[in-house]
């Protein structure tokens, strides 16, 4: 099964877009089971989709719990923060309501203690899962290169701890097969040269280069591709 694919004239349409998709995500799961669960993506790309996600005012936001797809090892005083970004940007408003599952767990360095820490709240399976993806061919904290790349790719998990030349701090991130049993799943990205990025991922080539081929390739689980310029 080839990725489904949604392409936008701009960032604000995309936004509201995705932010539609993935209410209705959520409320389905609400109505199916009366909860839902979603992990999103840090950096500068999904602001505007926080945003419009917060004012769904059709989700039940009590009955939702977020958390992380992946962490840098910092504290939420940190910018680098995910987690202070999506309180900053999606837990605001109605939005304010959800539950909030953060993967940093402090001290130096996510050992496998540390981040095994978190997987006893980590949601599962997730009803939505949104993820970004590097110039580099990394998603989540799926890096070439990563000391833990096979363990991340193959093992249950949920949460991996992951240092890669690459990522800057050491992180800790779900797994792969922890986002494929995602009910929904979306690769978020934008501009030109993350849509170049994606036709290199989409060729022929190992995984371990460009790690979010192991999304592309996966034919059981349906992908959304969601891109503008």
């Amino acid at each position: 099964m080839s990725p489904a694919r949604r392409t936008f004239t701009d960032k604000q349409q995309l936004a509201e877009a995705l932010a539609d998709a993935v209410a209705a995500d959520l409320q389905a799961g609400i109505t199916a089971r009366g909860a839902a669960s979603l992990a999103v993506s840090g950096g500068t790309t999904p602001v505007n989709f926080f945003r419009a996600l917060s004012r769904k005012e059709d989700v039940a936001w009590d009955k939702v719990t977020v958390t992380l797809v992946d962490e840098r090892w910092v504290d939420e005083t940190s910018d680098r923060s995910n987690a202070r970004l999506v309180r900053q940007n999606l837990l605001q408003g109605r939005a304010a309501r959800a539950s909030f599952v953060p993967l940093y767990q402090g001290g130096d360095a996510p050992d496998a203690a540390r981040a095994g820490a978190a997987q006893a709240s980590v949601p599962r399976p997730l009803d939505a899962a949104i993820l970004g993806m590097g110039n580099d061919g990394h998603t989540a904290s799926f890096f070439p290169g990563g000391d833990t790349l096979d363990e991340a790719l193959t093992a249950e998990g949920p949460v991996i701890a992951i240092r890669a030349p690459g990522a800057g701090e050491p992180r800790v991130t779900l797994t792969l097969r922890q986002l494929l049993a995602a009910k929904a799943l979306y690769l978020h990205i934008e501009g030109e040269e993350k849509v170049e990025t994606l036709r290199k991922a989409e060729a022929e080539g190992p995984v371990e280069a460009m790690p979010v081929r192991a999304i592309l390739r996966e034919t059981s689980t349906p992908l959304t591709i969601y891109w503008c310029p």
